[in-house]
């Protein structure tokens, strides 16, 4: 078989990986030039991706990116890996997908396999995919088979990769189904059928509205806890001794990655239209994101009671990353924090080991140097993302005060005021 990933980032990268290490001659198609030069070159972007692998399987001839739609007629199976970002009104923007969809749809023959796997709101397959490829003469579940299955990507996950992290598997129609699962079952190693392609879409808006919703709710503790005076690092580490009917979630400066902060926007949006208010999702939004805001408010009390404005002050953000260990800062709050501290007129510096240079909202930082001359000059030093390996005793070492939104520094002692979230 020849098979094919359209749209080669964090999901689709890794997945051409697996399908060419599973046997298959594999194509990645993007209309990226960088990504393609990148990949025929042998040469990794993506961190979850094992780079000599990449270039062993490229030097093999087992994997070749392109940007010639034309492919799509030689491939036996296509996977859609596309962004699907949100419009500032929270509505779903599914042009990527409609774009690769009206790609493929000429190109299309008899008894492909097409697999979408972009996140997207319950009906996207059957309502915009399942238009643009059928004919009265080339119907899905006949003459080609069609079916979604939501991306399950943790970057930096050593444990959980793209291969061991069960794939769910739904299609428009029971063949579908049945062929879909079969040729995933090539690749990774637990294939999980489900009913249909609106299950399959729905069932990663669910595992993604849970966390939002969870996270939401212990941020809101963590609100409640500061207005009580009680430490909720604290109350969370006692109410998860509880054996049964107790999941600890953990509060933080608000939400990140391409996933949490906007899939159950999706959910909510299709619901909308359906007249219907997906409550939960909407007040989980709220509080995330009033997170950091929440952090900048703790940020300028800690300075005035040192007798230091805001404006002036040189802050120390350490983490820009959205989760520790990895370079990606998409949605990270960090990004919101640093915005907001640059709007009090606060002299913003940031430490990443993962993330060397960063642009955002028109500024270029890079990341300072961790010495303790670097610590001894910050005003104030927020620790947003608590990366693996960090020395946070140098930190509380050197720096006068350390505003901790992670409780990374819990147990230790130095000469820094901690302000906890």
């Amino acid at each position: 078989m020849k098979v094919g990933v359209v749209g080669l980032g964090y999901v689709g990268l890794p997945l051409l990986v697996e399908m060419a290490k599973s046997g298959f001659e594999a194509y990645g198609i993007d209309v990226d030039p960088r990504k393609v030069s990148a990949i025929n070159a042998g040469q990794n972007y993506i961190e979850d991706v094992d780079s000599q692998v990449l270039a062993e399987l490229v030097a093999e001839g087992k994997i070749q990116a392109t940007s010639d739609w034309n492919v799509v007629r030689e491939l036996d199976a296509i996977s859609i890996c596309v962004p699907t970002p949100l419009r500032k009104t929270k509505d779903p923007d599914v042009s990527f997908i409609v774009s690769a969809a009206d790609e493929i749809a000429p190109r299309l023959r008899e008894g492909q396999i097409i697999i979408l796997e972009s996140t997207t709101y319950p009906g996207t397959t059957d309502e915009l995919l399942v238009p643009r490829f059928s004919r009265p003469d080339f119907r899905v579940g006949e003459h080609y088979f069609l079916a979604f299955s939501p991306e399950r990507v943790d970057p930096g996950n050593k444990v959980y990769t793209t291969k061991n992290t069960p794939k769910i598997v739904g299609g428009v129609t029971a063949e579908c189904t049945r062929r879909c699962v079969d040729y995933y079952s090539k690749i990774f190693d637990t294939v999980i059928p489900v009913s249909s392609s609106r299950c399959a879409e729905m069932v990663k808006l669910l595992e993604n509205t849970f966390r939002s919703v969870n996270i939401g709710l212990v941020n809101e503790v963590a609100l409640m806890c500061d207005k009580l005076g009680l430490d909720v690092w604290e109350v969370i580490q006692a109410a998860a001794t509880k054996p049964f009917g107790f999941m600890a979630f953990y509060p933080g400066p608000g939400l990140g990655g391409h996933c949490i902060p906007i899939d159950p926007h999706y959910l909510a949006w299709k619901l909308k239209t359906l007249n219907y208010t997906a409550r939960f999702i909407e007040l989980a939004s709220e509080i995330n994101g009033y997170m950091p805001h929440f952090v900048v408010d703790k940020v300028v009390k800690a300075l005035n009671e040192d007798k230091k404005p805001a404006h002036g002050s040189r802050i120390l953000i350490i983490g820009v990353a959205y989760k520790p260990n990895v370079r990606d800062v998409r949605e990270s709050p960090a990004l919101d924090i640093m915005g907001l501290l640059r709007e009090l007129r606060a002299d913003v510096a940031y430490y990443d080991p993962y993330v060397p240079e960063l642009k955002e909202d028109g500024h270029a930082l890079r990341s300072v140097a961790l010495t303790p001359e670097e610590l001894r000059r910050a005003d104030c030093v927020v620790i947003v993302t608590n990366h693996k390996n960090l020395d946070y005793q140098l930190i509380l070492d050197n720096a006068p005060l350390v505003v901790d939104t992670r409780n990374a520094t819990s147990g230790l002692q130095g000469k820094a005021r901690i302000v906890k979230l």
